[in-house]
Protein backbone atom coordinates (compact mmCIF):
# COMPACT_ATOMS: atom_id res chain seq x y z
CA UNK A 1 0.00 0.00 0.00
CA UNK A 2 1.20 4.06 -0.51
CA UNK A 3 2.54 6.16 1.91
CA UNK A 4 -0.17 7.94 3.18
CA UNK A 5 -0.05 11.64 4.90
CA UNK A 6 -0.15 10.58 8.16
CA UNK A 7 3.01 9.84 10.68
CA UNK A 8 4.00 6.25 10.38
CA UNK A 9 2.26 3.42 11.76
CA UNK A 10 2.93 -0.33 12.72
CA UNK A 11 -0.51 -2.29 11.15
CA UNK A 12 -1.11 -6.13 11.78
CA UNK A 13 -1.53 -7.04 8.22
CA UNK A 14 -1.96 -11.13 7.32
CA UNK A 15 -2.62 -12.81 4.02
CA UNK A 16 -5.16 -15.10 3.89
CA UNK A 17 -7.05 -17.12 0.45
CA UNK A 18 -5.02 -14.98 -1.49
CA UNK A 19 -5.97 -11.08 0.31
CA UNK A 20 -4.03 -9.25 2.49
CA UNK A 21 -6.16 -8.30 5.55
CA UNK A 22 -5.38 -5.93 8.10
CA UNK A 23 -6.17 -5.85 11.97
CA UNK A 24 -9.25 -3.35 12.98
CA UNK A 25 -8.94 -2.91 16.69
CA UNK A 26 -12.53 -0.94 17.09
CA UNK A 27 -14.27 -3.94 14.95
CA UNK A 28 -11.61 -6.86 16.40
CA UNK A 29 -11.13 -8.45 13.68
CA UNK A 30 -9.19 -8.69 10.54
CA UNK A 31 -10.49 -7.19 7.17
CA UNK A 32 -10.08 -6.94 3.79
CA UNK A 33 -6.89 -4.63 3.32
CA UNK A 34 -8.56 -2.36 0.71
CA UNK A 35 -6.91 0.98 -0.47
CA UNK A 36 -10.08 2.94 1.62
CA UNK A 37 -9.77 0.63 4.75
CA UNK A 38 -5.78 1.59 4.50
CA UNK A 39 -6.69 5.15 4.99
CA UNK A 40 -9.82 4.03 7.56
CA UNK A 41 -6.92 2.43 9.75
CA UNK A 42 -4.56 5.29 9.41
CA UNK A 43 -7.50 7.65 10.55
CA UNK A 44 -8.10 5.68 13.62
CA UNK A 45 -4.57 5.28 14.39
CA UNK A 46 -4.11 9.24 14.26
CA UNK A 47 -7.37 9.84 16.16
CA UNK A 48 -6.00 7.51 18.98
CA UNK A 49 -2.23 7.99 18.94
CA UNK A 50 -1.82 11.82 17.74
CA UNK A 51 -5.52 13.05 18.80
CA UNK A 52 -5.80 10.84 21.99
CA UNK A 53 -9.29 10.03 21.21
CA UNK A 54 -10.11 6.75 23.30
CA UNK A 55 -11.09 3.44 21.15
CA UNK A 56 -14.25 2.79 23.18
CA UNK A 57 -15.59 6.35 22.09
CA UNK A 58 -14.64 5.07 18.09
CA UNK A 59 -17.44 3.38 16.40
CA UNK A 60 -16.58 1.92 12.24
CA UNK A 61 -18.73 1.44 9.28
CA UNK A 62 -21.92 1.18 10.46
CA UNK A 63 -25.06 1.46 8.70
CA UNK A 64 -27.26 4.56 8.95
CA UNK A 65 -30.44 5.96 7.01
CA UNK A 66 -30.39 8.99 4.72
CA UNK A 67 -32.95 9.72 2.79
CA UNK A 68 -35.00 6.43 3.27
CA UNK A 69 -31.40 4.54 1.52
CA UNK A 70 -28.83 2.34 3.27
CA UNK A 71 -25.85 3.69 3.90
CA UNK A 72 -22.76 3.29 5.74
CA UNK A 73 -20.29 6.20 7.52
CA UNK A 74 -16.86 5.57 7.59
CA UNK A 75 -16.24 6.94 11.71
CA UNK A 76 -17.60 8.57 14.04
CA UNK A 77 -15.92 9.25 17.56
CA UNK A 78 -18.96 9.77 20.46
CA UNK A 79 -18.62 12.43 23.54
CA UNK A 80 -18.71 10.60 26.53
CA UNK A 81 -22.84 11.54 26.85
CA UNK A 82 -23.59 9.97 23.50
CA UNK A 83 -23.36 12.92 20.94
CA UNK A 84 -21.29 12.84 18.08
CA UNK A 85 -17.90 14.48 18.34
CA UNK A 86 -16.48 13.94 14.63
CA UNK A 87 -17.87 12.09 11.66
CA UNK A 88 -15.30 10.99 9.20
CA UNK A 89 -15.29 10.22 5.64
CA UNK A 90 -12.41 8.19 4.28
CA UNK A 91 -11.86 7.79 -0.05
CA UNK A 92 -9.21 5.86 -1.56
CA UNK A 93 -6.06 7.87 -1.92
CA UNK A 94 -6.91 7.87 -5.85
CA UNK A 95 -10.05 9.35 -5.09
CA UNK A 96 -9.59 13.20 -5.31
CA UNK A 97 -12.02 14.81 -2.32
CA UNK A 98 -14.38 17.09 -4.09
CA UNK A 99 -17.55 19.10 -3.50
CA UNK A 100 -19.31 16.08 -4.29
CA UNK A 101 -17.10 13.58 -0.99
CA UNK A 102 -18.39 17.15 1.07
CA UNK A 103 -22.28 16.39 -0.28
CA UNK A 104 -22.24 13.13 0.81
CA UNK A 105 -20.77 13.39 4.60
CA UNK A 106 -23.47 16.34 4.83
CA UNK A 107 -26.08 14.53 3.66
CA UNK A 108 -24.96 11.86 6.68
CA UNK A 109 -24.23 14.53 9.03
CA UNK A 110 -28.09 15.57 9.05
CA UNK A 111 -28.79 12.52 10.53
CA UNK A 112 -26.00 12.00 12.88
CA UNK A 113 -25.32 16.13 14.25
CA UNK A 114 -21.60 16.00 14.38
CA UNK A 115 -19.50 18.62 16.17
CA UNK A 116 -17.12 17.88 13.27
CA UNK A 117 -16.65 16.87 9.65
CA UNK A 118 -13.52 15.52 8.49
CA UNK A 119 -12.86 13.93 5.14
CA UNK A 120 -9.56 12.65 3.90
CA UNK A 121 -8.06 10.08 1.05
CA UNK A 122 -4.94 9.63 3.06
CA UNK A 123 -3.38 12.70 1.23
CA UNK A 124 -5.39 15.61 1.51
CA UNK A 125 -7.17 15.78 4.87
CA UNK A 126 -9.72 18.68 5.79
CA UNK A 127 -11.46 19.33 8.87
CA UNK A 128 -14.64 21.75 9.37
CA UNK A 129 -16.45 22.43 12.66
CA UNK A 130 -20.63 22.92 12.03
CA UNK A 131 -21.50 26.01 12.68
CA UNK A 132 -25.35 24.85 13.40
CA UNK A 133 -27.09 28.49 13.97
CA UNK A 134 -25.47 29.37 10.71
CA UNK A 135 -26.23 26.46 9.04
CA UNK A 136 -22.87 26.40 7.24
CA UNK A 137 -19.47 25.15 8.16
CA UNK A 138 -15.78 26.52 9.51
CA UNK A 139 -12.70 24.88 7.76
CA UNK A 140 -9.93 24.40 10.10
CA UNK A 141 -6.34 23.48 10.09
CA UNK A 142 -6.56 20.24 12.07
CA UNK A 143 -9.49 17.94 14.18
CA UNK A 144 -9.49 19.00 18.57
CA UNK A 145 -7.67 16.86 20.30
CA UNK A 146 -10.04 14.54 22.85
CA UNK A 147 -10.82 16.35 25.93
CA UNK A 148 -13.21 15.04 28.46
Amino acid sequence: MQPLNFPSYTFRVKNSQNKTLIFDGIRKKFVVLSPEEWVRQHVVKYLTEEKNYPLSHINVEKQIMVNGLTKRYDIIIFNPDGSIQLLVECKAPSISISQETFDQVARYNFNLDATYLMVTNGLAHYHCKMLKEEEKYQFLKEIPEFSR
